[in-house]
């Protein structure tokens, strides 16, 4: 093996060394080519070959989900750049939208019965039949979730084959699975689920709207088109909304009526008004023929009596017929040899000879007539209502027009009750307010009953007393604040005094003193006696010419100094 292969090797090195320029290149480019095409197999056949689940992009949160359901059945799926999303093969394809429709997990854009008009050379009539229930039960649930407050809906249909006898037929059933929005009231809204059921009976052929067999059901799985279950719920829903009714109209007559008392009487005489109305529901139906007299004359307004006029027929046309007979009078004895079977009056009258006369008198009279159908749901019954009134409290005072209090310090205050005259006066307002009827057993109750006014009053006594203790602090705390200024201007007054007299004696011992060194001057003088001045009488004698000094030259700023001085005392 290796001698050939060193044989062959030599013989190609042999022939390369033979082959020209031109022949080496074309034997490369061969090569080269050759190689190239070998990759691009390994290359292309290296690639799965995939096909496209739907014929339209998905995105969104639809296409998330999607692929999660995908990864649950152990699907591998590519997305591309445009949303298309695809699978291994055409049977996992089939499959998996199958699944997805059976769900609702399809985009909106893809038509539900694509498929089922999407038919092969192999494709049965059993698929055919299951794309149609498959097609049914997807447009079925884009037709329920686009009604509002439907957040989803699943639907399942059972489409049984056709047999041969109808009696060995059957039934097409329905399941609905709805899920509400937040804060709806679909599940409890009858007129809206009947709305669904209809609509779920009018998209399947041969399905009927008997819960047995088109069921509706919430997530919790209560039945929710089951209507003669809920037919004891529907009665205490109208016992319900009459009882409210009732409610609402005790309210409207009680706000009328109280509003009324309160605005004339004042809301604190009158605080409450209670009624209570009956009223029978239930549907009464009557047919009546009324006659009423025929009218002849209406009454003239203008004058001050009634000249109307009636009448009770108003005759049409009239025929009198009369009759008379003279002669003997027959009594028929019967068959021949047969005795007769006539009473004895008138065996009697038998060959009697007589005259009669009758007379009958026929006449079309015109009446007038009403005919009534009339039907009335609901109707009132007794009315019943009871107000009580408060009587007024006055204050009494002395002559001073001060309060006057009790022993135990509380204002004395007199009652006058209501008068019954206008207990009976409001009894009549309020008949007329309700329509007072007596045959119906109404009743109207005013009171005047004194109300427990102890709590208003003692906090009331409580908040005069108070004003009372106030007043008298804040009076007796002026006066305190007085008599204080008074003594600080008298203490001040009597200080300036007895520092003014203060002053007074100090400059008149300093004049005194001033005086009689003067005049110890001037007698020294006079005997030629040299005199000679302490150190204290000379620094004083100085300041004093210094003063005065100044004073000449700034007689502006000495006076502005005095000024301060006097300010300062």
């Amino acid at each position: 093996m290796n001698e050939w292969l060193k044989k062959l090797g030599e013989s190609a090195k042999a022939a390369w060394a033979k082959w020209s320029k031109i022949q080496k290149g074309i034997i490369i480019g061969i090569a080269i080519a050759i190689i190239i095409a070998v990759a691009a197999l390994f290359r292309v056949s290296s690639t799965p070959t995939t096909v496209r689940l739907f014929n339209a992009p998905v995105t969104g949160d639809m296409q998330s989900q999607i692929l999660t359901r995908l990864d649950q059945e152990n699907v591998e799926a590519t997305v591309n750049d445009a949303g298309y999303i695809s699978v291994p093969d055409e049977k996992t394809a089939i499959k998996m939208r199958e699944i997805l429709i059976s769900e609702g997990l399809v985009p909106a854009v893809v038509d539900p019965w694509a498929s089922f008009f999407d038919r092969g050379w192999s494709t049965t009539d059993a698929d055919q039949n299951q794309k149609k229930k498959l097609a049914i039960e997807r447009a079925l649930t884009q037709h329920i979730q686009a009604i509002d407050d439907v957040a989803s809906a699943d639907v399942r249909l059972s489409l049984p084959e056709d047999k041969l006898f109808k009696s060995e037929q059957d039934r097409v059933r329905a399941s609905v699975l709805i899920r509400a929005k937040p804060m709806s009231d679909l599940y409890t809204n009858r007129r809206r689920i009947l709305g669904i059921q209809r609509l779920i009976v009018s998209a399947v052929e041969g399905l009927t709207p008997d819960p047995e067999y088109c069921v509706i059901t919430d997530s919790e799985g209560n039945i929710l088109n089951d209507f003669e279950g809920m037919a004891e719920s529907d009665r205490l829903d109208l016992v319900k909304k009459q009882e409210k009714l009732i409610r609402e109209g005790e309210a409207h007559y009680r706000a009328q009526i109280l509003k009324a008392l309160q605005n004339t009487l004042s809301a604190d005489r009158v605080r409450d008004l209670n009624i209570k109305i009956d009223m029978d529901f239930s549907k009464e139906t009557k047919d009546s023929e009324v006659y009423h007299a025929i009218t002849i004359r209406e009454d003239n307004p203008d004058t001050p009596y009634d000249d109307s006029e009636y009448r009770d027929v108003l005759p049409i046309s009239q025929q009198t017929v009369t009759r008379e007979w003279q002669g003997t009078g027959f009594n028929p004895q019967g068959p021949a040899g047969t005795e007769g079977q006539n009473p004895p009056v008138y065996s009697d009258m038998s060959n009697v000879i007589g005259k009669q006369t009758e007379t009958g008198v026929t006449q079309n009279n015109a009446l007038n007539k009403d005919v009534i159908h009339r039907e009335e749901s609901p109707r009132y019954g007794k009315v019943t209502v009871s107000v009580n009134i408060d009587g007024i409290w006055t204050k009494k005072y002395d002559k001073n027009h001060n309060p006057v209090f009790n022993e135990s310090g509380g204002i004395v205050r007199d009652y006058a009750p209501v008068p019954k005259e206008q207990l009976e006066q409001w009894a009549d307002y309020i008949q007329s307010a309700i329509g007072y009827d007596r045959a119906k057993g109404y009743k109207v109750t005013v009171t005047n009953i004194p109300f427990d006014r102890s709590a208003e009053f003692e906090a009331e006594d409580a908040a005069i007393l108070k004003a009372r203790q106030t007043r008298l602090t804040i009076i007796l705390v002026l006066i305190g604040l007085a008599a204080i200024l008074a003594v600080f201007i008298l203490y001040r007054f009597i200080s300036r005094e007895m520092e003014r007299r203060r002053r007074l004696r100090e400059e008149e011992l300093l004049r005194k003193q001033q005086a009689a060194r003067d005049q110890a001057l001037w007698e020294a003088k006079e005997e030629g006696v040299e005199v000679t001045m302490s150190v204290e009488e000379r620094k004083r004698a100085e300041l004093q010419e210094n003063a005065i000094a100044m004073a000449k030259e700034h007689p502006e700023d000495v006076a502005m100094l005095i000024r301060t001085w006097l300010m300062e005392e």
